[in-house]
């Protein structure tokens, strides 16, 4: 299956980071040793969210305890939370003035809690400080902890996202140690316990998956009360990853979006570049004048 790389399309350039925003969220990263999932992950989008001055926060380390193929965080030795994360993170978020401030995680399996109360503390510091930032997480599965997710929801953040990542047929080569079962019930306890909290889940496309696959995957996240979708072009970070089987073009990503419209998702974020916090801030708003149901 490894083989030749593909040959990336001209639809994947992107431009060069710049700009004075860029510059002022890059040097505060830097100087303050902060994570972000722009950096870890490789995410493309990276020159042009933090030139509109929005980043995606990573906290709990940089180390996860999974081996998903597709993944460029590292795995390895896991140290415990740093208790001083949650100020530093909401520190950052006042400072740079965001409105809504993305936060995701690495999987940690070896926390009880999966650290679900590192995201308990920082929501809470977060609102310590500012009264108007929108608050998005997107978290692991908890390995299916619902007490855990109960003490985040009792937090009430304003979108709870987990990413089902492909389709189920690819799981045991991509991300062998998740359940996409489980993940699909996450969402729907999420709806369960505070309806008024947006749930998102989103999938990397070139994989291997089919079309059937896709929609089946869709249909199943609207069944489980899925509000938000993205759908964007899985990119292997390295030759070690699982690699790119095709480049999904432009116009598929259309339709997929049209189709997971006409499903009853309240917007669909579709494209090559697209990531889960792409466009966060418009994904909130349009789910706000959409229908959950």
């Amino acid at each position: 299956m490894q083989g030749n790389p593909i040959r990336k399309p001209d639809w994947l350039k992107v431009k060069f980071p710049a700009g004075a925003n860029y510059t002022r969220i890059d040097r505060y990263h830097r100087l303050n040793g902060l994570n972000s999932v722009c950096r870890s992950a490789v995410c493309p989008n990276q020159g042009e969210c933090w030139s509109q001055g929005t980043a995606t926060f990573m906290i709990l380390g940089t180390i996860c305890s999974r081996h998903c193929r597709f993944c460029n965080v590292g795995s390895g030795h896991l140290d415990p939370p740093d208790p001083e994360e949650p100020m530093k993170v909401a520190k950052a978020i006042y400072e740079l003035q965001l409105n809504h401030a993305v936060i995701t995680t690495v999987t940690r399996d070896d926390l009880v809690d999966g650290g679900a109360s590192q995201f308990v503390a920082l929501i809470r510091e977060i609102r310590k400080l500012t009264s108007e930032c929108r608050i998005e997480l997107l978290i692991s599965d908890l390995q299916g902890n619902w007490e855990a997710l109960a003490s985040i929801l009792a937090e009430t953040p304003d979108i709870l996202g987990h990413n089902v990542e492909t389709v189920p047929r690819l799981y045991s080569q991509v991300r062998p140690e998740a359940e996409y079962q489980r993940s699909l019930s996450l969402l729907a306890e999420v709806s369960r316990l505070d309806s008024e909290i947006i749930t998102k889940s989103g999938l990397m496309l070139g994989m291997g998956e089919t079309e059937a696959e896709v929609l089946q995957v869709m249909t199943d996240l609207r069944q489980h009360d899925c509000q938000l979708l993205t759908l964007g072009q899985y990119l292997a970070p390295t030759r070690n990853h699982f690699p790119v089987q095709r480049y999904v073009p432009p116009q598929e990503f259309s339709a997929y979006a049209e189709q997971g419209l006409a499903l009853g998702f309240a917007h669909v974020e579709a494209g090559p570049l697209v990531r889960s916090s792409y466009h966060a801030e418009e994904q909130y708003d349009a789910s706000k004048r959409g229908v959950r149901g």
